[in-house]
């Protein structure tokens, strides 16, 4: 009898391992494949695999905590700092931060330390390395293209490693200009992408970087396919139901962006980061916004302001600060209710650290500015002015120059409309011209679904108030070929069309804004012009 119990037990505990496995089996399935050859022990190969799915995804907090797990399980397991280490420094998004900084450095200092397996391990370890050595803002730049030069030799020696090419592409994008529109290193990236995704189409990198690599107006419709599919592989990650989305604004799919970052900020809602609200439900948001406001959905877009609004503590991250200044700031700039934007608070959530944010405070004071200009309150207008200078050359001194560049074209739009305002008509355009041929020279960041206005777009307002439809019809056409199906964009081009007597143009211009809208949800007076206009043929 004691030997029959002795059996059930041990049937019973192989029983409970072997559904032990399934778990992981199945927690792995759920955000996609990776089967990463390590030198670890064998007891944390599932974990090392989910951790690095995680990764590929850009759910750095989570990915962080995995790491971390697997090193209590395993102390001499080199890939646990190796991947803490990676989850710091986010290339994407934005240079580290102090503190990540500080754990990303010692997180790598420590996986040098613990003498990796093979030399395969020891070349990530190494690529790693590259970005954090003697690391500062001012060298951000420089050591992406040293990590992504490591990241290249990596590709070559193992050039059936799927992780080391996704990691390859991903730098690629990481390192890439942000004022080239030929769009060269995306194009690389996207090819190498391509060939890994014939044998690896569930890999999440794979996925993830594609969708990166394609989010521009030249690509966009070629990673289509792949973008509705990423949540076939990972259905409950937010950035994975977010991601697409990048590619549904490119394309003007206004309806399929609410759908999915619907289910993103849900998803992000239940996975928290540790006690704060995570950044990917305020960026969920923030297209989320954008998309309601291309449709006219004023209704639905105050109902997402919020839930931006009443949301507590956000989590002390780049993209959740710029998550929340934009929907605060796009809200009343779409709708152009320009006092409503004069009147925006400069800051929101109570203790959450703006300063360190200067140019996503920019946002704001530029949403003051323009609504203050547009109201014809000039001197409110140069005050926000004023502050954007300030804010530039914090920017600057931050070393964060994409940024400053942007700060600098929103700080020339505020002047160029409080000249308008105050009677300066001439000097008032050539500004915005300047303003304008500054934000198209700049390729939109990763964080971001397109400007608050585009500069290009609010040069287009100029010129037909001004009296000068023919201009503002090319400003218009221009800025929609960077941002298309937007409702402002397409309205000021019917507008400008029609009066220049461009039947056929006000006529396309009017369809696809009645296309695009929710005609029955909005009450935007814009929408029964083109109506009566369409009526009238």
């Amino acid at each position: 009898m004691a030997g029959s119990k002795g059996k059930l037990r041990i049937a019973a505990l192989f029983g409970a391992l072997l559904l032990c496995g399934a778990v992981h089996a199945q927690r792995q399935d759920n955000i996609g494949k990776v089967e990463f050859e390590n030198s670890c022990d064998k007891a944390v190969t599932v974990q090392i695999n989910h951790a690095l799915a995680l990764l590929h995804h850009m759910m750095y907090e989570q990915a962080t905590e995995a790491f971390a797990d697997i090193a209590k399980q395993d102390p001499t397991c080199a890939l646990a700092p190796w991947g803490i280490a990676m989850a710091a420094f986010h290339p994407l998004w934005a240079p580290p931060s102090e503190e990540e900084l500080a754990r990303g450095s010692d997180a790598i200092h420590r996986a040098q330390q613990l003498k990796p397996g093979t030399e395969r391990e020891k070349s990530y370890i190494d690529a790693a390395a590259a970005f954090y050595r003697d690391w500062s803002p001012a060298k951000h730049r420089e050591r992406l293209h040293e990590w992504s030069a490591a990241q290249a030799k990596i590709h070559r020696q193992y050039p059936d490693d799927v992780d080391a090419g996704a990691f390859y592409a991903l730098s690629l994008l990481a390192s890439a200009p942000m004022d080239d529109r030929s769009y060269r290193q995306q194009k690389q990236a996207g090819a190498l992408l391509k060939q890994l995704y014939r044998d690896n189409p569930s890999h999440p990198g794979v996925n993830h970087y594609t969708i990166h690599a394609h989010d521009n107006p030249a690509m966009a419709a070629e990673a289509l396919t792949i973008a509705r599919g990423y949540d076939k592989i990972a259905p409950e990650v937010p950035h994975a139901l977010h991601m697409p989305t990048h590619i549904f604004v490119r394309l003007g799919l206004w309806p399929d962006t609410i759908d999915w970052n619907i289910r993103s900020a849900a998803a992000a809602r239940k996975q928290p980061a540790g006690n704060a609200t995570s950044l990917h439900y305020f960026h969920a948001l923030d297209y989320l916004m954008y998309a309601y406001l291309q449709q006219g959905r004023d209704a639905k877009a105050e109902a997402v302001l919020e839930q931006v609004l009443s949301a507590n503590n956000p989590q002390d991250a780049f993209a959740a600060a710029f998550g929340i200044a934009a929907a605060r700031s796009r809200y009343p700039l779409e709708r152009h209710a320009w006092q409503e934007a004069a009147a925006l608070s400069p800051v929101s959530h109570g203790n959450f650290p703006w300063q360190k944010y200067p140019w996503v405070q920019a946002m704001v004071y530029f949403a003051r500015g323009i609504g203050a200009a547009r109201s014809g309150d000039v001197s409110a207008a140069n005050t926000a002015a004023d502050r954007l200078d300030e804010l530039y050359h914090h920017t600057v001194e931050a070393k964060e120059d994409y940024w400053a560049a942007l700060v600098d074209s929103q700080r020339q739009a505020v002047r160029a409309w409080s000249r308008f305002s105050d009677g300066d008509s001439q000097g008032a355009i050539t500004l915005m011209r300047k303003a304008a041929a500054e934000e198209d020279g700049l390729e939109k960041h990763p964080v971001t679904p397109g400007p608050l206005l585009p500069a290009r777009e609010l040069l287009g307002d100029m010129l037909l108030a001004a009296e000068q439809p023919e201009g503002a019809l090319q400003a218009y056409k221009k800025s929609l070929e960077l941002y298309p199906s937007r409702f402002n964009g397409l309205y000021g081009a019917a507008l400008a069309a029609q009066a220049v007597g461009r039947k056929a143009d006000t006529e396309k211009y009017y369809r696809r804004l009645l296309e695009i809208a929710d005609a029955e949800a909005s009450q935007r007076e814009a929408l029964q012009q083109a109506r009566k206009f369409l009526s009238d043929q």
